[in-house]
């Protein structure tokens, strides 16, 4: 008899106060965005508090890590924990799929570097301009437009990673590390509402930094196609993988 496999979150951070308490945590955001894309299980583990699963697990289909408040350049002791764990994810071919932070550390824990975006912060409704071809953009054209909250960058690509996807404000919104691990900038799992969400928790520190609130806000929507990378993912790389 066959078990039914886990889609296995790796919580890193959890979302601004007030999207946790009105939308959830990002595990929340992530299973609810998979839908119906997704037949399987799911399992969250804690990343900073929590014992990570063995990277090959019979029972794991594939990892996807959360975004998070937290910084990479920091390399605080969790995160290298995270990234040992990592190394080892990657090199037994479990899909792995990042968001964010999870992008990012898997840039730093691949070989490559994170450091800060020196094109200052990137916030709110994007546009993503494809470099390549891949499954992760099945369906989606050559540009699309979706929701990112970041400060820091991926500066230095892993040896071997490509860079698949740009904005005028990051490099490196889309980065295949390999044919089963995967990171992306911005935040397929926020929609319309989560990111007007953060802009709003964050509007003083955005004025501070010398960016107009309600232009941020005005082109948020909920037609966004980000989500699709994620469901590309799922379809292409976990289910067809198995």
């Amino acid at each position: 008899m066959r078990h039914r496999k886990n889609l296995v979150i790796v919580k890193t951070g959890e979302p601004v106060q007030p999207v946790l308490e009105r939308r959830g945590q990002f595990a929340d955001l992530i299973e609810q965005t998979i839908g119906a894309t997704w037949s399987g299980g799911y399992t969250t583990v804690d990343a900073l508090t929590g014992e990570l699963p063995a990277p090959d697990a019979p029972e794991t289909a594939a990892f996807v890590v959360t975004g998070s408040s937290a910084n990479v350049p920091h390399r605080e002791p969790w995160m290298l924990r995270c990234e040992s764990w990592l190394r080892a994810v990657v090199q037994t071919g479990t899909p792995t799929f990042g968001i964010c932070f999870g992008h990012q550390i898997l840039a730093q824990a691949l070989g490559g570097e994170v450091v800060r975006n020196p094109r200052g912060r990137e916030i709110g409704r994007i546009r993503v301009q494809r470099r390549a071809d891949d499954p992760l953009f099945d369906g989606l054209p050559s540009s699309f437009e979706t929701h990112a909250t970041h400060l820091d960058t991926v500066g230095t690509l892993p040896e071997g990673a490509a860079s698949l996807a740009f904005t005028e404000l990051d490099d490196h919104q889309v980065i295949r590390f390999t044919s089963t691990c995967y990171g992306v900038q911005f935040h397929p799992e926020m929609d319309h509402d989560v990111i007007a969400g953060y802009i709003m928790h964050r509007s003083d520190i955005l004025r501070d930094e010398g960016l107009d609130v309600p232009s941020l806000l005005a082109p948020i929507a909920p037609d966004q196609l980000g989500t699709r990378t994620l469901h590309n993912f799922i379809r292409h790389i976990v289910v067809r993988g198995a």
